[in-house]
């Protein structure tokens, strides 16, 4: 079997067998089959696609690479969450922690930013001395002691997806529903939780742009789940703007700590509510999504959601003074905030700009293997349909380098469409998939 015949097959348009995939996906975990290959065939993959049979083939393969993780002896039942990406996104901060304190053991490896994506071990990241990189036996024992983990992929499971994870985002073969699939689902199987759920992003700011799109993601992921044997929920989400008002790592983790105190932006609130329901319902721990959200909205009003998450903080080394005390994360050297030139209302985001825009600043990845800055991003001070005047504040830039943040200025002023007459606000979820 030679690759370049592979890809030749799917650049036609072609369905490859299960023994092609198979080969590819081995050869290349092995690293028998060099970057170059492997971006051929991904970027025919986003071009041509592949059938049903051809996406549960690639997620199996992928989950097989190598471990597969069996969490029984950790804990009974575990729950997972996966976001497929997303701007401000950091609901994982506050719902994981919020969930395991309602009872309910959540096991979850996650990843880096991708694209206009942030990532959320690059948010973790930005605490000192926090690590993410646990083996198998760390992972089930803070599982088993705490009752939440938040680490990244080991290298132990599906390592197929985690070569292949970092050269999509370089490659300009990110927004690919068979590869999203593939990727999503081939670690949540390899990494051992009973039933997840899946924020599938819909909009300007997500990989799958309209709902049908991401319609066809979620019932194609949950598919897979439940062949496998997992219990699995999507719920359909807006990302036409982003998630709160913080997009950036840093400014992501001190807007969750804001959150687990109670005082975070509602949307954003709101959104962890209802997914850290329907998380505790799918994990038996509720009667169902309703009775979940009011025991989540519970741990945060309590205290012990924050408290479960400076426990897994403190259990993956980071520095929980600056949990305590927020404003020891280090400050960007310029921060600058931009007014509203005119008056109306806000009626459009192009949220992926506002993503790209934190890229460029240094807040993601534009080549593989670039520095992360932590400090650096935006705020944004206004919501769709919301009333602004000029003069009045609109968003603030957070930058280390003067010509980055006038780029940044720029970019994000041209992302933002406003209107004389009113806009409706727009929903947080459009539809739920099981």
């Amino acid at each position: 079997m030679r690759m370049v015949e592979i890809i030749e097959k799917k650049r036609d348009g072609k369905a490859l067998s299960t023994e092609e995939i198979d080969y590819f996906v081995q050869g290349y975990a092995d690293g028998n089959i060099p970057d170059y290959q492997a971006s051929s065939l991904l970027m025919a993959i986003m071009l041509r696609g592949m059938s049903d049979r051809e996406i549960r083939d690639l997620t199996l393969a992928m989950a097989h690479s190598g471990e597969m993780l069996d969490l029984k002896d950790a804990a009974p039942f575990v729950v997972d969450k996966h976001s497929t990406g997303g701007v401000g996104d950091k609901v994982s901060l506050v719902i994981g922690p919020a969930v395991a304190a309602c009872g309910l053991p959540v096991g979850k490896m996650s990843g880096r930013g991708l694209g206009f994506s942030g990532g959320t071990l690059d948010k973790l990241e930005s605490i000192p001395g926090f690590h993410c990189d646990l083996s198998v036996a760390e992972f089930k024992q803070q599982l088993r002691e705490i009752g939440f983990v938040l680490a990244g992929q080991s290298v132990n499971l599906a390592p197929a997806d985690g070569k292949l994870y970092a050269l999509r985002d370089v490659t300009g073969t990110v927004p690919s529903l068979p590869l999203i699939v593939s990727s999503v689902m081939s670690k949540k199987i390899a990494a051992g939780a009973d039933a997840i759920v899946l924020d599938v992003k819909t909009g300007s700011g997500a990989f799958m742009k309209t709902v049908e799109d991401a319609e066809r993601l979620a019932e194609s992921m949950v598919r897979i789940g439940n062949e496998v044997g997992r219990k699995v929920v999507a719920l359909l989400s807006d990302m036409n703007q982003p998630l709160g008002w913080a997009v950036g790592n840093s400014l992501e983790v001190r807007e969750a700590i804001d959150t687990l105190h109670g005082a975070g932006p509602q949307d954003f609130l709101e959104h962890c509510l209802v997914v850290g329901g329907e998380m505790l319902a799918l994990g038996g721990q509720a009667q169902d999504a309703v009775q979940g959200r009011a025991l989540v909205e519970q741990a945060i009003e309590s205290g012990a959601a924050w408290q479960k998450f400076r426990q897994m903080v403190i259990a993956q080394g980071g520095d929980v003074r600056y949990l305590d005390e927020p404003q020891r994360f280090p400050a960007a050297g310029i921060v600058r905030v931009s007014t509203a030139s005119v008056s109306g209302y806000l009626a459009r985001v192009k949220t992926d700009e506002i993503g790209m825009a934190t890229v460029g600043l240094g807040g993601g990845r534009l080549q593989k293997g670039d520095p992360v800055d932590h400090a650096v991003g935006l705020m944004l001070h206004l919501k769709v349909g919301e009333w602004i005047t000029a003069g009045e504040p609109l968003f603030t830039v957070h930058a280390n380098d003067e010509a980055r943040c006038a780029e940044a200025e720029r970019r994000v002023l041209a992302a933002l469409t406003f209107s004389e007459a009113p806009v409706e606000a727009l929903p947080l979820f459009y539809k739920r998939v099981i």
